[in-house]
């Protein structure tokens, strides 16, 4: 009787492909280098980084994240080279919160099987992102998982660290009385409330093939704010801001909201987009938008008054930052004013 040769290829794992990635990994990354030109991270157990010395008291600011259920979009789609813009924004956008500089990033990705043209789609997007952030990818992990993943699933994470002086850090006691509250407008739907919208394509029989305008919108890769936040807080421009990710305006602006003091939001103030309308008109209540989405507000800063004028000067007309409200005295953190005009231009 012939014996069965076991191998970990035929348990569904082809370790040959994942070196195969791992060297296209090596080549592609190896020209967003800058600073860890001496060190050769990819394939490494460990990356190391060095860490500039203008910084005087440099504070380690670090973040996790990932961009949750946009990935079944992506595979509906089969449309993969934007994702990877999202992983990295996801995390970057929370390091600079604090005003840090993002420094590097790592990723995650998980599957069932690997499919070399499908991951070298997501690691261009993730290495784009990297270069619109101006941090280096010094590694990551590609784990082979049958069993765990059905055929042609997988899910992505990143992690990113940045590095910010102690003189820059922005923490909750910069924020004052008076001070305006800016909305940064989003790209779209970033990369929260996925679930929500699958729910609606679902329920609505809703052939996303076949709508351009959906394909076009669900798709849209995460706008990465690093390079006019960082200017602002390097002159000074900002006392504290807020990504606006999973729960929304309110919870996300709450988080940096000292004691004693109160973020009073002017909702008709807000200027949303097509997504956003297309959503509430499939019979979604406002606070389940506010609560969910973005709705318009992709990242908010919160000024001193005179510095307003200054501010719209860094961002591109896409991107100006508007008045929606301001830090007032009280408890409770935040109050919402109006309702939100859903459908103006």
């Amino acid at each position: 009787m012939k014996k069965h040769k076991f191998t970990y290829e035929k348990s569904g794992v082809n370790i040959a492909k994942a070196d195969r990635f791992v060297s296209f990994i090596t080549k592609i990354s190896g020209k967003n280098k800058k600073e860890n030109k001496n060190f050769d991270n990819i394939g490494g157990f460990g990356s190391v980084t060095n860490i500039s010395r203008k910084f005087k008291k440099p504070k380690i600011v670090a973040s996790t994240d990932g961009v949750g259920t946009k990935i079944e979009i992506a595979n509906i789609l089969n449309k993969y080279d934007s994702i990877g813009i999202d992983l990295v924004a996801m995390c970057v956008n929370d390091l600079i919160v604090q005003g840090a500089k993002p420094l590097i990033f790592l990723d995650y990705i998980s599957t069932n099987k690997i499919d070399l043209k499908k991951l070298k789609l997501i690691l261009k997007g993730i290495i784009k992102g990297c270069k619109f952030s101006d941090c280096e990818l010094v590694g990551g992990e590609t784990a082979e998982t049958p069993g765990v993943y059905k055929k042609g699933k997988f899910d992505i994470a990143g992690f990113s660290v940045g590095i910010v002086d102690h003189k820059n850090l922005l923490h909750k006691n910069k924020i004052k009385k008076n001070n305006l509250i800016l909305a940064v407008p989003s790209n779209g739907l970033h990369s929260n409330g996925y679930s929500l919208v699958r729910y609606i394509l679902n329920k609505k029989k809703i052939n996303l093939k076949k709508n351009n305008f959906l394909k076009k919108e669900l798709l849209k890769p995460t706008k990465i704010y690093v390079n006019e936040i960082l200017k602002l807080n390097q002159y000074k421009l900002i006392n504290g801001c807020a990504n606006i990710t999973g729960g929304g305006l309110a919870d996300n602006i709450k988080r940096i909201i000292p004691d004693g003091l109160k973020a009073e939001i002017n909702l008709g103030s807000i200027k949303t987009k097509k997504i956003f309308k297309w959503l509430k008109k499939n019979n979604v209540s406002d606070k389940e938008m506010l609560k969910t989405f973005n709705c318009g507000v992709g990242f908010c800063l919160i000024i001193n008054s005179k510095n307003f004028i200054k501010i719209k000067k860094f961002f591109n007309k896409n991107y100006k930052p508007y008045v929606i409200g301001n830090i007032v005295s009280g408890k409770n953190k935040i109050k919402l004013n109006e309702k939100i005009n859903w459908y103006q231009n």
